[in-house]
């Protein structure tokens, strides 16, 4: 058993009438969703797909996600999910990056899907909530799974860095086997009986891994929030009796913030898990006193499938640590040349282990440069106690997190330098209360040439998607500078909220 797939395939057998999905009052048992994948997959068959063919998938928190998920996957083709709130240019990106000549994108974001699967030459499927069953009922249901190998890519999950355009994690049948099996074990300890709510996106690998392909493996039910709210998410907590609450820690603020939080019935909850970005240990406390449910932290990224490490349920748990590493994964601290710092000493993160991914996608130069002697550089600083915990202690690269998600500062000096008034551009983050980061630009114009903030950010705003553009521009009349000429980011004060 390789392909990923096979997972849905072993619980239908194991408990095909099981609650897999809920949305509200829908409620998808295993059985029907895997013949709803089966469907799926004739789809994509009668459409030619063949094995190693990659398909866009741009879908909210919604049953027909999975059904297309794991329908890719069992045709034998490769998932390339997409933020559905990605503008036309963006999606024609991925796509064209990729190689996806189909896109199946929801109704609500139609225009961005078929402008930008237009641009790519690739076919844009629009999924509606009525018309997606009359769409699948159409095709053949193709019960085969396609065999795939250990190291045939699963899922191609766009990132990235600080330089260039967004770069594809290529990961594997391996790599997102072994890190759900992990967490459905080991970590999170699920079974039928639990109940995950599904918050975090599922384009994303911390949503993929953590509540979509584990609860599919351990039989347990997915309820699902298309988009976060706090009033929402507490009202599934107790309506759904739910089990395990995997979030992002605004997420967990917001709820602990909530004016109505305590009145809510929370007590079926047995574990909360937090990534994406570092919890305040106040948060944490404040968290665990109002809903009497420990949060476990973890880190991971991306190209890690994504867990590297975690606060394990049955060992002791320290605040503001990310846990030690996890089964089948090394992690240590490096310096700039590659050598283990001393103990106690800050280095960045590099893992090694079953779920590193296996490379960026048609990128060799910058493959070589994240996994070096099989090693991949995280691009975050930490340090190690002596009991071999970790805490985060910065990021090396200039990513900024902006409730949850990220945001690469390149991508949108990109799109401010296309205004013909831009000169030079910085974009930085800067402190907020429940965001945890604001978007910030700071600019300097042309000679001669005129532009206001407010001017700026219209620019910008309909390029990207909208947790992207910059709230807040500064135009300056120099940004500081290196010897070389670089624009030292550190030398920028963030403007005033």
């Amino acid at each position: 058993m390789t392909n990923l797939a096979e997972n849905l395939a072993s619980t239908v057998q194991r408990d095909p009438k099981g609650s897999a999905l809920r949305l509200d009052d829908l409620v998808l048992d295993f059985a029907t969703l895997d013949l709803a994948t089966a469907h799926m997959a004739g789809l994509l068959k009668a459409k030619g797909l063949n094995p190693g063919d990659a398909v866009g998938i741009s879908l909210p928190n919604i049953p027909h996600f999975a059904i297309c998920y794991y329908g890719v996957l069992r045709a034998g083709g490769v998932v390339v999910p997409l933020n559905p709130l990605l503008k036309a240019r963006e999606i024609a990106h991925h796509l064209n990056d990729s190689g996806a000549k189909l896109l199946f994108a929801w109704q609500d974001f139609a225009e961005a899907g078929e402008n930008g699967a237009a641009e790519a030459d690739a076919e844009c499927v629009i999924v509606t909530a009525e018309g997606f069953t009359g769409l699948l009922g159409e095709a053949e249901p193709s019960q085969e799974i396609v065999d795939r190998a250990d190291e045939d890519i699963a899922v191609i999950l766009y990132t990235s860095g600080t330089t260039g355009k967004p770069k594809g994690a290529e990961l594997t049948h391996a790599n997102l086997g072994s890190n759900c099996d992990l967490c459905a074990g080991d970590l999170l300890e699920l079974g039928p009986a639990d109940v995950i709510l599904g918050a975090l996106p599922l384009f994303h690998a911390f949503g993929q891994t953590c509540a979509l392909n584990t609860s599919i493996k351990a039989g347990a039910t997915l309820t699902l929030l298309p988009r976060f709210d706090a009033t929402k998410a507490l009202e599934i907590l107790q309506r759904d009796k739910v089990t395990v609450f995997a979030g992002v820690p605004t997420m967990y603020a917001a709820m602990l913030h909530h004016p109505e939080g305590g009145s809510y019935d929370l007590s079926a909850l047995r574990v909360c898990i937090s990534g994406g970005s570092a919890m305040p240990v106040e948060v944490m406390r404040g968290f665990e006193e109002k809903f009497h449910c420990a949060v476990l932290e973890g880190y991971g990224l991306s190209e890690t499938s994504p867990v590297a490490s975690f606060n394990l349920p049955h060992r002791e748990r320290k605040a503001g640590s990310i846990g030690l590493p996890v089964a089948g994964v090394e992690m240590r601290l490096i310096d700039e040349d590659g050598k283990e710092v001393a103990e106690g000493e800050v280095g960045e993160i590099a893992i090694r282990g079953t779920n590193v991914m296996k490379g960026y996608w048609k990128n060799p130069e910058a493959t070589e440069a994240a996994i070096v002697d099989g090693w991949f550089r995280s691009g975050d600083m930490a340090r190690r106690d002596e009991e071999g915990y970790y805490f985060i202690v910065d990021r090396k690269k200039d990513l900024i997190i902006r409730g949850g998600y990220n945001v690469y500062p390149r991508e949108i000096e990109e799109v401010l330098y296309e205004h013909p008034a831009v000169a030079e551009a910085a974009v930085i983050g800067m402190p907020h209360d429940t965001l945890g980061e604001e978007i910030a630009a700071v600019v300097s114009l042309k000679p001669g040439s005129t532009a206001t903030p407010e001017e700026l950010i219209a620019h910008v705003k309909p390029l990207v998607a909208n947790y992207k553009y910059p709230r807040k521009i500064l135009i300056v009349d120099e940004l500081p500078k290196g010897a070389t000429g670089k624009i030292l980011k550190r030398d920028i004060a963030a403007p005033k909220q």
